[in-house]
């Protein structure tokens, strides 16, 4: 029996708010990744729509979906080793798309009614907001759903986040003008400069977590392969 729109919007809320919820993707598949692929692409467009430098791809929300599989087949790939419960790659699609909607607040132009030093502030509220919304839901995941312990949990969540969070630093996709030595002239000043600098700043110490998260992470893969019973009983 094909899901229904409605059966779908309280799957989403029930979701955002870490309640219980069945999503049945054999042979509702298809309703599943229309829905978060238009939720996405909405996200994406009301994100840089009113942006003053945003490339094409940013303004039309394309950035945004194709997001959701470059995360989804990153996500898949790093906890598969590990040997999860109930994991395939179009369980990881849905699951990323359904994380997308509290970043409708970006879309909120609080610069058009705030102070440039009030906006800046605003937009680093949303960043944390949106930000720790999704890694809790993240974690939830990964422990109630794909069954893996809390120390493996936050290892893969250590790993993942401090390469994601290097990655976005590079790309600068809010466009901030920022020089190494003089920081931001004022001239290139935009509301979206506090945020890129939380991110900067984290890119900093990722520098440290990623490898000792990588280094733990291996060991999480060989302790599960020495560990298999037909291993043991050798």
């Amino acid at each position: 029996m094909s899901v229904s729109f409605r059966n779908i919007i309280e799957t989403q809320l029930r979701f955002l708010f870490f309640r219980p919820i069945r999503v049945s993707l054999q042979g509702d598949f298809a309703q599943w990744l229309g829905y978060v692929l238009v939720v996405t692409w909405l996200v994406g467009v009301g994100r840089y729509w009113d942006h003053p430098s945003a490339m094409t791809f940013q303004y039309l929300g394309l950035g945004s979906v194709a997001y959701i599989f470059s995360l989804a087949t990153l996500v898949f790939l790093v906890v598969w080793p590990l040997g999860p419960a109930n994991w395939s790659f179009h369980g990881v699609v849905v699951f990323v798309g359904l994380t997308s909607l509290p970043a409708l607040l970006y879309a909120i132009p609080v610069e058009r009614f705030m102070s440039l030093e009030r906006a800046q502030a605003a937009n680093a509220g949303f960043l944390a907001i949106v930000a720790l919304w999704r890694v809790a839901l993240f974690l939830r995941y990964l422990h109630t759903v794909a069954l893996l312990h809390w120390f493996v949990v936050l290892t893969v969540a250590t790993l993942l986040l401090s390469g994601i969070v290097f990655a976005l630093a590079l790309l600068n996709l809010e466009h901030v003008v920022f020089d190494l030595m003089a920081g931001i002239r004022p001239e290139d000043a935009s509301p979206n400069d506090t945020a890129y600098l939380i991110v900067f700043g984290l890119a900093f110490w990722s520098l440290f977590a990623f490898p000792a998260a990588a280094v733990v992470y291996l060991g999480c893969i060989v302790y599960r392969v020495t560990s298999k019973p037909g291993r043991r009983a050798q």
